[in-house]
């Protein structure tokens, strides 16, 4: 069975300053987990949140319908139940209610058992002097690594 199933958000390392990760399961029905196989989902503008229950989920997550589906297909953006530990869940949900952090989904895989995954991440919001920091850190790398190849080249 290929895993090569490998979709990230890239804008949330750039927004959000990234405190602590994990791998959460996910609550997919037949044709969800069907088009994530096919690399057809994104979780660009997605983000997570806790219900009355105390559960997570994740909002915004667009799955495109399956193509070879009959009328028994899913909701492209519906919140989708993510799966973590009652002690897990309990320390993050703490974390948002009181320090103000995000959940901030990074990447969506398949697993080698065929398992849809979510690397989920609690993050704490970037200002604007810290993104221009970050980018003015990324383009001094790209010219002192260009430098470096045009000196050993």
């Amino acid at each position: 069975m290929q895993n090569n199933v490998n979709i990230k958000n890239k804008k949330a390392r750039f927004e959000y300053e990234i405190l602590d990760t994990y791998i959460a399961g996910i609550v997919l029905s037949g044709t969800e987990i069907k088009s994530i196989r096919q690399s057809r989902a994104s979780i660009a503008e997605s983000f997570c949140e806790f219900n009355e229950a105390g559960e997570l989920f994740v909002i915004n997550m667009t799955v495109e319908e399956y193509t070879h589906a009959t009328h028994f297909n899913h909701q492209p953006k519906s919140a989708r139940k993510l799966l973590l530990n009652k002690r897990e869940l309990k320390k993050w949900h703490k974390s948002v209610k009181v320090s103000g952090n995000t959940i901030v989904p990074l990447k969506l895989f398949i697993n080698d058992r065929g398992l849809a995954k979510m690397q989920i991440a609690l993050g704490k919001g970037k200002k604007l002097y810290d993104k221009r920091e970050t980018i003015k850190n990324r383009d001094n790398k790209r010219n002192l690594d260009r430098v470096k190849k045009a000196y050993n080249g």
